[in-house]
């Protein structure tokens, strides 16, 4: 057994032709912290519902192309290197409003959670 578990995905643009636009990596790579998905959405591609998460913040990772993230109705503009984090109980839906591909990373876990990070989770070996 390894201390580590790895994936590849191949090119990010690729996962736009599978369902939702959307790869999640909690089963693949057997996450017990958080949930994160990888996405990569067509021109004009829009979630067509608002949701809600029950105990999970998101944080959006904006990689390429632009769009807009709507949380609690305040539509918000993204592109590359935008980062928006969006409480559990913001409603919440983005849409591709760019000419390419919009590819970004979904980050979800528990809030209030995170007890040590950075240099305080870490051990020189």
């Amino acid at each position: 057994m390894t201390n580590y578990k790895t994936t590849e995905l191949g090119k990010i643009e690729s996962i736009a032709s599978l369902e939702n636009g959307k790869v999640f990596l909690h089963d693949t790579l057997d996450l017990t912290g958080s949930e994160i998905s990888i996405n990569a959405v067509p021109a004009g591609f829009k979630i067509p519902f608002n949701h809600k998460h029950i105990q999970n913040e998101e944080v959006y990772i904006v990689l390429k192309g632009e769009g807009i993230i709507t949380a609690d109705e305040v539509k918000i503009p993204v592109k590359e290197g935008t980062v928006v984090k969006i409480l559990p109980a913001a409603s919440r839906t983005l849409e591709n409003t760019g000419e390419g591909i919009l590819e970004f990373i979904c980050i979800q876990a528990k809030e209030g959670s995170l007890e040590q990070f950075g240099l305080k989770d870490a051990q020189l070996c």
